[in-house]
């Protein structure tokens, strides 16, 4: 097919000017006799500004200070309801990514050696339109895929996802967000009718027990450790993990239970609370369904069996029933150490159960309470268009397509009639054959893709890559043929939605370097493109994108037709969904979801789950007697370092090189000394690190940092059959001596 005659022409330099944007939207309403981006610096104020924070889903609130409308430092917001004038140390470093001397500034191309040279936007997009066009044309639409990410904003991801199923006619697309929350959003929508976490962060300090199942959230979340602390209620913590980390120091009680034995331990709870009488049985009655049944399935975990399972002793448990049974406000909080198993779905649908079982749910300080990962995962799990249809619709509903259709001012037959490939399939399908071109945005999974040794092998395999990055250096941008320079956060405008389902505004306070733009307006220029620039003429700019939102949300459970646009954000620092038309919205408060026990299922109960615990996929053994653990090792890197990298603060905060937990018994029968050069080894690969010996872990067990790009060359490709989410966090390996340090 031939290339769409706008670019022949000035549209798209024209375009590429407009989309540059004002510097912040207050600037822009400030001299508005100036043209889009024309604003001169030298009549810029210097001023104070504010956004939402594009690190973790926790969704701080930060003041970015201006000088001639370029941010030079920021603040945390002492007033924004998340984190109350509190930052962790990304966040103070939220602009050093911005600075970096690796910035893509202009797209690149690999020429017929093999090099990645720079090209105009013009020939980007040409050769993106003619590549992609061509692999579709010969293969059919399921040929190509695109993986977005959860750290771009709304807009971005919704606008992207529509022009890549409803513009290029592909079928499969998923998010970074799989290897995260995919197991919370199959459990909460199963249990709940709807992907729908019910708390607010104020549920942290409101409180009389706060159980933590695999979640250290001193680490992975420091600021709602902080709401923690401001607890007046002097709360029991428990942490349910192998590994006594950072919290797990910090709680109350530290229950260090056997590595994927979670779903035993929460049965046999369940049991105990059920045989002592422990449950609020007006509430089961009156709200929810399949309790029954749950019971009879519950009764066999005893405690002997749970002891036998777990490792854990038989005190440690009754204490644990007995602090869930008889707390007034219980809530029950799980990350990744939940969601990266092989049985992740069932584990937080039984975490769900003992709050249902006791009442604890749609109540201050209560809930079974997911804490999400990357910034803007809610939005994706909302909004990316990947394998829900928009606002948490299905593909395979005619209704729904019809519905999402009118909305937008579609052919219903341009939306596909049935899902996306999870993650893992995509990767699958590129091994088969069956996809030939990938487009990947803001994500690198080169670095996080689980037993990700065969990377490099894998994107050989593809006649065409395009990556859409803030950087050159990435292990995933490296493998590009099309290199497309994106705009970064501090760079753009648009929403993130945090774990606690409230919606916050980010603002473009820099220009972005050389010809980089953000991820929506490269949408938008290859969506002109493609020759489909009218489909999306609504889509003029992100504001206008979350006007269209509102649209596709409407009576949906997380309908935001009440958001009256981008000021109505900022001022009430930011509104939780579900936001209806005719809601009273009043600045910086904190709401929860099932107050009055109504669900999101056809009946309006919340549903009991259970399924028979499986075996861990990769059992220790001879060779690979230990167990590894992954996950995070300070509150200073985030996911693969791209960004986090670029800080010299973050990287002093850093450990300086890799390393592995080992027990001392375990160091000792191998030879190993604190600090000793050793080789981790699993079936798959080896890495080479540094002995930290320590009691942090259990024997028999070692724990490695996820955030060291060889990490992924030992874990094993295990993925629940519910969510498909892959299991980081156990496989076999062996530690082994190299030389002394």
């Amino acid at each position: 097919m031939s290339t769409n005659p706008r670019l022949r022409s000035g549209t798209i330099a024209n375009l590429i000017r407009a989309f540059d944007g004002p510097l912040t939207r207050e600037l822009a309403r400030a001299d508005g006799k100036f043209g889009l981006g024309q604003v001169p610096t030298r009549l810029l104020p210097d001023r104070t500004t504010t956004a939402t924070c594009g690190f973790c889903s926790t969704g701080c609130g930060l003041e970015l200070h201006l000088s001639k409308g370029q941010a030079i430092n920021l603040t945390p917001s002492v007033d924004y309801p998340v984190n109350l004038g509190m930052a962790c140390p990304k966040g103070w470093e939220a602009l050093a990514p911005l600075e970096s001397t690796d910035r893509a500034t202009v797209p690149l191309l690999r020429n017929a050696r093999g090099r990645l040279t720079p090209i105009s936007w013009a020939e980007a997009l040409e050769s993106f339109t003619t590549r992609m066009r061509g692999i579709l044309d010969e293969h059919g639409p399921e040929s190509v895929a695109f993986i977005s990410t959860g750290q771009i904003v709304t807009e971005e991801m919704a606008l992207l996802g529509a022009f890549a199923k409803f513009g290029m006619g592909l079928v499969h697309g998923d998010g970074n967000t799989r290897q995260c929350m995919a197991t919370s959003v199959a459990a909460y929508k199963e249990t709940f009718g709807f992907d729908a976490p019910p708390f607010t962060y104020a549920d942290f300090e409101k409180s009389d027990v706060l159980v933590f199942i695999g979640a250290n959230p001193c680490i992975a979340h420091p600021i709602l450790w902080e709401r923690v602390v401001r607890n007046r209620r002097s709360p029991a913590i428990v942490v349910i993990d192998p590994r006594r980390t950072e919290t797990a120091m910090a709680a109350t009680h530290h229950l260090p239970l056997a590595p994927k034995s979670d779903l035993v331990l929460l049965y046999t709870v369940a049991n105990e609370l059920i045989r002592r009488g422990l449950v609020d049985h007006d509430y089961i009655r009156d709200h929810t369904e399949g309790f029954e049944d749950y019971a009879k399935h519950v009764s066999s975990f005893d405690l002997d069996r749970c002891v036998m399972t777990t490792g854990l002793s038989r005190e440690s448990i009754d204490e644990l029933v007995k602090l869930i049974g008889s707390g007034r406000r219980v809530s029950l909080w799980w990350t990744m150490g939940v969601n990266q198993s092989h049985e992740g779905v069932r584990t937080a649908q039984a975490i769900i159960a003992l709050a249902l079982m006791t009442g604890n749910i749609g109540k201050p300080g209560t809930g079974a309470n997911s804490i999400t990962g990357q910034c803007n995962a809610m939005g994706s799990r909302l909004f990316s268009n990947t394998t829900n249809l928009f606002g948490g619709r299905d593909f395979t509903s005619e209704t729904d397509r019809a519905d999402v259709a009118t909305i937008l001012g579609i052919d219903a037959a341009r939306i596909p009639d049935k899902p996306s490939l999870a993650y893992d399939q995509i990767i699958e399908g590129i091994h088969r054959g069956k996809i030939k071109g990938l487009w990947v945005i803001a994500t690198n999974p080169s670095h996080s893709w689980i037993n990700q040794n065969d990377a490099k092998e894998l994107f050989e395999k593809l006649d065409f890559l395009v990556v859409q990055d803030m950087y050159t250096t990435t292990e995933t941008a490296r493998n590009a043929d099309l290199l497309l320079p994106a705009a970064g956060w501090g760079e753009k405008e648009g929403v993130f939605i945090n774990s606690e389902r409230r919606i916050g505004l980010t603002k473009k306070a820099r220009r972005a370097p050389g010809q980089a733009l953000s991820d929506f307006h490269i949408v938008r220029l290859l969506a002109e493109a493609w020759g489909v620039g009218s489909m999306f003429s609504r889509w003029s700019s992100p504001e206008a994108a979350f006007e269209i939102l509102k649209d596709l949300s409407r009576d949906r459970p997380c309908d935001i037709t009440g958001v009256e646009g981008y000021d109505a954000l900022d001022a009430a620092g930011g509104i939780q969904w579900p936001c209806p038309e005719g809601t009273t919205v009043t600045p910086r408060t904190e709401r929860r979801l099932f107050e009055d026990g109504k669900f999101f299922t056809k009946s309006r109960r919340a549903k009991f789950v259970c399924a028979d615990p499986r075996p861990m996929p990769e059992p220790t053994e001879d060779a690979f007697p230990l167990l590894l653990n992954t996950g995070r090792s300070s509150s200073a890197e985030w996911h693969t370092k791209s960004r986090t990298s670029k800080s010299g603060i973050l990287k002093q905060l850093s450990p300086s090189d890799g390393y592995v937990e080992i027990h001392p018994d375990d160091a000792a029968s191998r030879g190993i000394g604190a600090g000793d050069h050793v080789e981790v080894k699993s079936k798959r690969g080896r890495i080479t690190v540094r002995a930290h010996v320590t009691r942090i872990v259990q024997p028999g067990q070692v724990f490695v940092p996820m955030h060291d790009p060889s990490t992924n060359q030992l874990t094993f490709a295990a993925f629940d059959p519910q969510s498909r989410q892959p299991a980081y966090k156990a496989c076999a390996v062996e530690v082994t001596r190299i030389r002394a340090s």
